[in-house]
Protein backbone atom coordinates (compact mmCIF):
# COMPACT_ATOMS: atom_id res chain seq x y z
CA UNK A 1 0.00 0.00 0.00
CA UNK A 2 1.37 3.42 -1.02
CA UNK A 3 0.55 6.49 1.07
CA UNK A 4 1.05 10.02 -0.29
CA UNK A 5 3.61 11.87 1.83
CA UNK A 6 1.30 14.90 1.65
CA UNK A 7 -1.26 12.98 3.70
CA UNK A 8 1.40 12.26 6.30
CA UNK A 9 2.38 15.93 6.46
CA UNK A 10 -1.24 16.86 6.98
CA UNK A 11 -1.63 14.19 9.65
CA UNK A 12 1.38 15.30 11.68
CA UNK A 13 0.29 18.95 11.49
CA UNK A 14 -3.08 18.06 13.03
CA UNK A 15 -1.38 15.83 15.62
CA UNK A 16 1.01 18.61 16.66
CA UNK A 17 -1.57 21.41 16.64
CA UNK A 18 -4.41 19.40 18.19
CA UNK A 19 -6.79 21.46 16.06
CA UNK A 20 -7.99 21.25 12.48
CA UNK A 21 -8.30 25.02 12.17
CA UNK A 22 -4.76 25.73 13.44
CA UNK A 23 -3.31 22.94 11.29
CA UNK A 24 -5.15 24.26 8.23
CA UNK A 25 -3.67 27.72 8.83
CA UNK A 26 -0.18 26.27 9.23
CA UNK A 27 -0.51 24.26 6.01
CA UNK A 28 -2.19 27.06 4.00
CA UNK A 29 -5.19 24.87 3.11
CA UNK A 30 -8.87 25.17 3.92
CA UNK A 31 -10.26 23.26 6.89
CA UNK A 32 -12.73 21.20 4.78
CA UNK A 33 -9.88 20.15 2.47
CA UNK A 34 -7.74 19.12 5.46
CA UNK A 35 -10.61 17.12 6.98
CA UNK A 36 -11.05 15.29 3.67
CA UNK A 37 -7.33 14.40 3.53
CA UNK A 38 -7.33 13.06 7.10
CA UNK A 39 -10.34 10.87 6.31
CA UNK A 40 -8.58 9.63 3.19
CA UNK A 41 -5.51 8.63 5.21
CA UNK A 42 -7.66 6.85 7.80
CA UNK A 43 -9.43 4.94 5.01
CA UNK A 44 -6.11 3.88 3.47
CA UNK A 45 -4.72 2.69 6.81
CA UNK A 46 -7.99 1.15 7.98
CA UNK A 47 -7.67 2.86 11.35
CA UNK A 48 -9.15 5.83 13.15
CA UNK A 49 -6.30 8.23 13.91
CA UNK A 50 -8.12 10.92 15.89
CA UNK A 51 -11.07 11.29 18.20
CA UNK A 52 -12.90 14.53 17.51
CA UNK A 53 -14.52 16.68 20.21
CA UNK A 54 -15.22 20.30 21.04
CA UNK A 55 -11.79 20.43 22.67
CA UNK A 56 -10.02 19.51 19.43
CA UNK A 57 -8.35 16.50 17.84
CA UNK A 58 -6.88 13.82 20.14
CA UNK A 59 -4.75 10.95 18.85
CA UNK A 60 -6.05 7.38 19.17
CA UNK A 61 -3.60 4.57 19.95
CA UNK A 62 -3.01 3.86 16.22
CA UNK A 63 -2.62 7.60 15.74
CA UNK A 64 0.05 7.78 18.46
CA UNK A 65 2.02 4.95 16.85
CA UNK A 66 1.92 6.73 13.51
CA UNK A 67 2.78 10.12 15.05
CA UNK A 68 5.92 8.67 16.65
CA UNK A 69 7.33 7.54 13.29
CA UNK A 70 6.11 10.07 10.74
CA UNK A 71 8.43 13.01 11.62
CA UNK A 72 11.62 10.97 11.02
CA UNK A 73 10.16 9.46 7.85
CA UNK A 74 9.25 12.90 6.45
CA UNK A 75 12.62 14.36 7.45
CA UNK A 76 14.46 11.55 5.63
CA UNK A 77 12.21 11.91 2.59
CA UNK A 78 12.63 15.69 2.52
CA UNK A 79 16.40 15.44 2.79
CA UNK A 80 16.49 12.88 0.00
CA UNK A 81 14.42 15.13 -2.25
CA UNK A 82 16.62 18.16 -1.50
CA UNK A 83 19.79 16.19 -2.12
CA UNK A 84 18.45 14.85 -5.41
CA UNK A 85 17.33 18.29 -6.60
CA UNK A 86 20.61 19.82 -5.49
CA UNK A 87 22.57 17.23 -7.44
CA UNK A 88 20.43 17.89 -10.51
CA UNK A 89 20.90 21.65 -10.15
CA UNK A 90 24.64 21.24 -9.73
CA UNK A 91 24.77 19.20 -12.92
CA UNK A 92 22.64 21.75 -14.81
CA UNK A 93 24.39 24.70 -13.10
CA UNK A 94 21.04 26.21 -12.07
CA UNK A 95 19.97 27.85 -8.81
CA UNK A 96 16.21 28.10 -8.23
CA UNK A 97 15.12 31.36 -6.59
CA UNK A 98 11.55 31.74 -5.36
CA UNK A 99 9.79 35.07 -4.97
CA UNK A 100 6.34 36.51 -4.28
CA UNK A 101 5.11 39.38 -6.49
CA UNK A 102 8.00 41.71 -7.38
CA UNK A 103 9.64 41.70 -3.88
CA UNK A 104 13.23 42.90 -4.52
CA UNK A 105 12.07 44.97 -7.50
CA UNK A 106 14.88 46.94 -9.19
CA UNK A 107 17.49 45.12 -7.12
CA UNK A 108 16.68 41.70 -8.57
CA UNK A 109 18.54 42.28 -11.83
CA UNK A 110 21.57 43.63 -9.95
CA UNK A 111 21.62 40.58 -7.67
CA UNK A 112 21.44 38.22 -10.64
CA UNK A 113 24.22 40.12 -12.43
CA UNK A 114 26.42 39.95 -9.33
CA UNK A 115 25.79 36.21 -9.03
CA UNK A 116 26.67 35.69 -12.72
CA UNK A 117 30.02 37.39 -12.10
CA UNK A 118 30.66 35.25 -9.05
CA UNK A 119 29.47 32.01 -10.68
CA UNK A 120 30.20 32.17 -14.44
CA UNK A 121 28.15 29.65 -16.40
CA UNK A 122 25.44 29.37 -13.76
CA UNK A 123 21.85 30.39 -14.43
CA UNK A 124 19.34 31.87 -11.97
CA UNK A 125 15.86 30.42 -12.45
CA UNK A 126 13.28 32.78 -10.92
CA UNK A 127 10.05 31.10 -9.77
CA UNK A 128 7.09 33.27 -8.82
CA UNK A 129 4.67 31.98 -6.18
CA UNK A 130 1.11 32.94 -5.31
CA UNK A 131 0.32 34.76 -2.06
CA UNK A 132 -1.02 31.47 -0.68
CA UNK A 133 2.63 30.31 -0.71
CA UNK A 134 4.39 33.15 1.17
CA UNK A 135 7.70 31.20 1.46
CA UNK A 136 7.67 30.95 -2.37
CA UNK A 137 8.35 27.21 -2.29
CA UNK A 138 11.25 27.38 0.15
CA UNK A 139 9.42 25.60 2.98
CA UNK A 140 8.55 22.70 0.66
CA UNK A 141 12.02 22.49 -0.87
CA UNK A 142 10.87 23.50 -4.36
CA UNK A 143 13.46 26.30 -4.52
CA UNK A 144 17.02 26.67 -3.22
CA UNK A 145 16.71 30.21 -1.89
CA UNK A 146 14.02 32.89 -1.90
CA UNK A 147 13.54 36.65 -1.95
CA UNK A 148 10.61 37.21 0.36
CA UNK A 149 8.42 39.91 1.80
CA UNK A 150 8.73 40.03 5.59
CA UNK A 151 7.24 38.88 7.83
CA UNK A 152 5.92 35.55 6.52
CA UNK A 153 4.58 32.36 8.19
CA UNK A 154 7.32 29.88 9.07
CA UNK A 155 10.02 32.56 9.02
CA UNK A 156 11.44 31.32 12.33
CA UNK A 157 12.22 27.88 10.83
CA UNK A 158 14.44 29.31 8.08
CA UNK A 159 17.60 31.37 7.78
CA UNK A 160 16.64 34.97 6.93
CA UNK A 161 18.71 38.08 6.33
CA UNK A 162 16.87 41.40 5.96
CA UNK A 163 17.95 43.32 2.85
CA UNK A 164 15.90 46.52 3.12
CA UNK A 165 12.68 48.00 4.46
CA UNK A 166 10.10 50.26 2.87
CA UNK A 167 6.84 51.89 4.00
CA UNK A 168 3.45 50.32 3.51
CA UNK A 169 1.11 52.46 1.42
CA UNK A 170 -2.61 52.19 0.75
CA UNK A 171 -4.04 51.33 -2.66
CA UNK A 172 -7.47 52.75 -3.50
CA UNK A 173 -9.79 53.07 -6.48
CA UNK A 174 -8.97 56.42 -8.10
CA UNK A 175 -12.58 57.50 -7.62
CA UNK A 176 -12.42 56.86 -3.87
CA UNK A 177 -13.00 60.08 -1.83
CA UNK A 178 -9.78 59.55 0.14
CA UNK A 179 -7.66 59.22 -3.00
CA UNK A 180 -7.31 63.02 -3.23
CA UNK A 181 -5.37 63.18 0.05
CA UNK A 182 -1.59 63.39 -0.01
CA UNK A 183 -1.33 61.14 3.05
CA UNK A 184 -3.97 59.03 4.78
CA UNK A 185 -4.21 58.09 8.46
CA UNK A 186 -4.81 54.35 8.80
CA UNK A 187 -7.56 54.91 11.37
CA UNK A 188 -9.60 56.57 8.60
CA UNK A 189 -9.50 53.25 6.70
CA UNK A 190 -10.76 50.97 9.46
CA UNK A 191 -14.33 50.83 8.14
CA UNK A 192 -13.30 50.34 4.50
CA UNK A 193 -13.61 46.93 2.84
CA UNK A 194 -10.19 45.38 2.14
CA UNK A 195 -9.01 43.11 -0.64
CA UNK A 196 -7.33 40.26 1.24
CA UNK A 197 -5.14 37.21 0.67
CA UNK A 198 -6.80 33.78 1.13
CA UNK A 199 -7.74 32.96 4.77
CA UNK A 200 -5.40 29.96 4.88
CA UNK A 201 -2.38 32.30 4.68
CA UNK A 202 -3.05 33.15 8.33
CA UNK A 203 -0.56 35.63 9.75
CA UNK A 204 0.46 36.77 6.24
CA UNK A 205 -3.12 37.87 5.57
CA UNK A 206 -3.36 39.51 9.01
CA UNK A 207 -0.16 41.49 8.43
CA UNK A 208 -1.40 42.98 5.15
CA UNK A 209 -4.73 43.79 6.79
CA UNK A 210 -2.75 45.46 9.63
CA UNK A 211 -4.90 43.76 12.24
CA UNK A 212 -2.36 44.79 14.90
CA UNK A 213 -2.96 48.48 14.16
CA UNK A 214 -6.76 48.44 14.50
CA UNK A 215 -7.18 48.44 18.30
CA UNK A 216 -9.45 45.42 17.94
CA UNK A 217 -11.61 47.04 15.26
CA UNK A 218 -12.98 44.26 13.01
CA UNK A 219 -11.80 43.96 9.41
CA UNK A 220 -14.24 44.17 6.51
CA UNK A 221 -13.31 41.88 3.60
CA UNK A 222 -14.53 43.05 0.21
CA UNK A 223 -12.73 40.46 -1.95
CA UNK A 224 -10.17 37.66 -1.70
CA UNK A 225 -7.41 37.29 -4.32
CA UNK A 226 -4.23 35.26 -4.73
CA UNK A 227 -2.37 37.04 -7.55
CA UNK A 228 -1.34 40.67 -8.21
CA UNK A 229 -3.47 41.04 -11.36
CA UNK A 230 -6.65 39.85 -9.64
CA UNK A 231 -5.80 42.03 -6.64
CA UNK A 232 -5.46 45.15 -8.80
CA UNK A 233 -8.66 44.39 -10.70
CA UNK A 234 -10.63 44.00 -7.45
CA UNK A 235 -9.37 47.38 -6.20
CA UNK A 236 -9.96 49.16 -9.52
CA UNK A 237 -13.49 47.74 -9.65
CA UNK A 238 -14.29 49.15 -6.21
CA UNK A 239 -14.48 45.91 -4.20
CA UNK A 240 -12.05 47.20 -1.61
CA UNK A 241 -8.75 48.84 -0.79
CA UNK A 242 -5.45 47.28 0.31
CA UNK A 243 -2.09 47.89 1.88
CA UNK A 244 0.97 47.39 -0.29
CA UNK A 245 4.70 48.15 -0.30
CA UNK A 246 5.60 51.63 -1.53
CA UNK A 247 7.35 50.06 -4.54
CA UNK A 248 4.04 48.62 -5.76
CA UNK A 249 3.20 52.14 -6.99
CA UNK A 250 5.97 51.70 -9.58
CA UNK A 251 5.60 48.03 -10.40
CA UNK A 252 1.80 47.73 -10.32
CA UNK A 253 0.62 51.08 -11.68
CA UNK A 254 -2.74 50.78 -13.44
CA UNK A 255 -5.50 53.13 -14.60
CA UNK A 256 -8.23 53.35 -11.99
CA UNK A 257 -5.87 52.64 -9.07
CA UNK A 258 -4.18 55.23 -6.82
CA UNK A 259 -1.39 54.74 -4.28
CA UNK A 260 -1.03 56.99 -1.24
CA UNK A 261 1.30 57.04 1.80
CA UNK A 262 -0.41 55.92 4.98
CA UNK A 263 0.52 56.66 8.59
CA UNK A 264 -0.16 54.42 11.55
CA UNK A 265 1.24 51.16 10.16
CA UNK A 266 4.74 49.74 10.36
CA UNK A 267 7.17 49.33 7.46
CA UNK A 268 7.63 46.07 5.61
CA UNK A 269 10.90 44.32 4.87
CA UNK A 270 12.43 42.24 2.11
CA UNK A 271 14.81 39.44 2.94
CA UNK A 272 16.77 36.61 1.42
CA UNK A 273 15.91 33.25 2.99
CA UNK A 274 17.23 29.72 2.79
CA UNK A 275 16.88 26.44 4.67
CA UNK A 276 19.43 25.54 7.36
CA UNK A 277 20.38 22.50 5.26
CA UNK A 278 21.79 24.93 2.67
CA UNK A 279 24.25 26.48 5.15
CA UNK A 280 27.01 24.40 3.57
CA UNK A 281 25.80 24.77 -0.03
CA UNK A 282 28.43 27.08 -1.61
CA UNK A 283 26.17 28.09 -4.51
CA UNK A 284 23.29 29.15 -2.24
CA UNK A 285 25.69 31.01 0.03
CA UNK A 286 27.21 32.80 -2.98
CA UNK A 287 23.72 33.97 -3.93
CA UNK A 288 23.13 35.16 -0.35
CA UNK A 289 26.43 37.07 -0.42
CA UNK A 290 25.39 38.75 -3.69
CA UNK A 291 22.09 39.83 -2.11
CA UNK A 292 23.91 41.35 0.84
CA UNK A 293 26.62 43.00 -1.27
CA UNK A 294 24.43 44.74 -3.87
CA UNK A 295 23.64 48.41 -3.18
CA UNK A 296 19.87 48.37 -2.89
CA UNK A 297 19.43 52.11 -2.43
CA UNK A 298 20.20 53.54 -5.90
CA UNK A 299 17.02 54.88 -7.40
CA UNK A 300 14.82 52.75 -5.19
CA UNK A 301 14.13 54.99 -2.21
CA UNK A 302 14.59 52.06 0.17
CA UNK A 303 16.39 52.00 3.46
CA UNK A 304 19.00 49.29 3.30
CA UNK A 305 19.45 47.42 6.55
CA UNK A 306 23.12 47.10 7.55
CA UNK A 307 24.10 43.49 8.11
CA UNK A 308 27.28 41.65 8.95
CA UNK A 309 27.28 38.00 7.96
CA UNK A 310 30.00 35.39 8.11
CA UNK A 311 29.21 32.09 6.42
CA UNK A 312 31.48 29.07 6.58
CA UNK A 313 31.01 26.90 3.50
CA UNK A 314 32.87 24.23 1.63
CA UNK A 315 34.89 25.52 -1.39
Amino acid sequence: MDVDTRLLRYFIAVAEEGSLSRAAERLFVSQPALTKQIKQLEAQLGAQLFTRSRAGMALTEPGRVLAERVPALLADWGQMMRDTKSAADQAARVIRVGFVASVANEATQRIIAAFARRRPGWRVEMRQAAWSNPSAGLASGDVDVALLRLPFPGEDTLRVEVLFTEPRWVVLPTAHPLAVRERIVFRDLWDEPFVAAPPETGSWRDYWLATDARDGHPVRIGAVTNQPDDWLSAIANGYGIALAPESAARFYARPGVTYRPVSGVSATGVGVAWASTADTNPVVQDFVRCCLAVDLRDGCGYRQVPVAVTVEVAP
